[in-house]
């Protein structure tokens, strides 16, 4: 059975066993381990059973988990390791004896940091050139749309879900199985169809019996929703009900199923799909699961020379073999990165002020917005403006985030989080245009708002 044993803190000298496939740590008393501690958030941290073997899982922590020293968001964990949450130090064992005692913990020298820091100079540094590369590696299958395929990696360096709007034809399904592969992540399908449950999503329970035995059990068989992306195809052709099953695992990348809880191998990211033109037999997406996807990203017609390449290159025969530019740990350190990287209070406030006068009953709202919008953007809208924003920097090998990130990402993450009302409907106004508007006539803060 796995253990813990504490070093330090308010149970220190104790053994602790890991009960279950999931054991969870924090000030809450319904954690497996309660951490009365100041620095410890209320569900903190995680272990749990994964396929690959024991994992150690931050649960959006305010003061994070750290793993043999390091700062980590979801880690395999082997007999030995450290966690460290606030001043609760513990060595992890999987029940197996350790190669060799643990020897005293030494403190890090001085030059710790400043390595650190210019490893983290370096990571963004590079992912100017690995931007450049995903795209050439993504041209050999799709032809044109460079700014969304950088949509999409801004998304995913940011953690954030996508939605996918396009007519029938242009290429959305082959564009997120292409980004799998050029990324080296466990890729899954589903198709939404009015008869899909959520249990086809998250998957179920079998009743198994042991021939010799007689003994009957049940065993839950993981659903296509276990994996690192989840293609959800034309996910408005689903009732709400299924719709659903999807909220836990965007939110909190975890599955409830039969009463269990089953943490997902980060990184996890789900890309919706959804044609805009047939409305008979599909089901709008509810505003809290829209909220949910930090961006709704729409796919135009190629130009006319793109179209013409696309009818020359594909109605021929040809192989293309992808190149791996980006895997798993380093989607995961550039995360880290992301959240981690410093913003200044002027982008900050510009963010705010942009989704703030989004909402018609705002006292500083344009008198455009209060004629044309029922509902503006929630909070969350600020939380990804900025998040998106540090993203976007990072794509483009950039440590310092200005206002013109967010001006670059602000149309994608408004425009499904505005909604439009009658006038606006007469006048042909949409959300888009409505964005637009807002970019050229929200001033960015002065002087007298510091």
């Amino acid at each position: 059975m796995p253990t813990l044993q504490i070093l330090t803190g308010p149970l220190k000298d104790q053994q602790i066993n890991i009960v279950g496939e999931r054991f969870v740590m924090g000030r809450e008393r319904d954690c497996e381990l309660v951490l009365d501690i100041p620095l410890a958030s209320r569900h903190h941290a995680c272990f749990y059973k994964a396929d690959d073997g024991w994992r150690i899982q931050d649960l959006g922590s305010v003061n994070g988990t750290l793993h043999n020293g390091s700062k980590v968001r979801d880690a395999i964990v082997a007999s030995g390791d450290k966690i460290a949450i606030g001043n609760v130090i513990m060595v992890f064992s999987d029940g197996t004896p350790v190669a060799k005692p643990l020897a005293p913990s030494k403190p890090q020298p001085e030059t710790a940091a400043p390595v650190q820091d210019a490893a983290i100079q370096a990571l963004v540094q590079q992912m100017s050139q690995r931007t450049k590369s995903i795209g050439r590696e993504m041209a050999k299958v799709i032809i044109g749309q460079h700014e969304i395929v950088n949509q999409l990696l801004t998304a995913i360096i940011s953690n954030g879900h996508v939605l996918m709007i396009g007519m029938p034809g242009l290429a959305k399904t082959t564009m997120i199985r292409t980004l799998s592969e050029v990324m080296d992540l466990k890729f899954n399908r589903i198709q939404f169809t009015p008869d899909l449950m959520p249990s086809d999503i998250t998957g179920t329970e079998v009743l198994e019996i042991n021939d010799a035995t007689g003994h009957k059990e049940y065993r839950f068989i993981k659903g296509p929703i276990f994996c690192n992306i989840l293609l959800a195809d034309e996910i408005n052709r689903t009732p709400p009900k299924t719709q659903a099953a999807l909220l836990e695992a965007m939110q909190e990348h975890r599955v409830t199923a039969a009463g269990h809880t089953y943490q997902l191998t980060l990184p996890f990211f789900v890309l919706a799909t959804q044609n805009p033109l047939e409305q008979e037999g599909t089901y709008p997406l509810p505003e809290a699961q829209l909220d949910r996807f930090m961006f709704s990203i729409y796919i135009d017609y190629p130009t006319a020379e793109e179209e013409e390449e696309i009818a020359r290159v594909t109605t021929r025969k040809s192989k293309v073999e992808l190149q791996k530019v980006l895997n798993s740990k380093e989607i995961l350190e550039l995360q880290e990165v992301v959240r981690d990287m410093p913003v200044s209070n002027h982008v900050v406030k510009y963010a705010t002020r942009l989704a703030r006068s989004t909402r018609p009953v705002g006292e500083h709202a344009p008198e455009f917005i209060k004629k044309w919008i029922h509902c503006g953007a929630g909070p969350r809208a600020s939380q990804y403006l900025v998040l998106a924003a540090k993203g976007h920097a990072v794509a483009e090998g950039r440590l310092l985030v200005t206002t013109d990130d967010v001006r670059a990402i602000a149309r994608p993450i408004l425009r499904h989080r505005m909604f439009t009302n009658f006038a606006a409907d007469a006048e042909g106004m949409d959300t888009d245009k409505i964005v637009q508007r807002l970019l050229e006539e929200v001033p960015e803060p002065g002087e007298k708002d510091y």
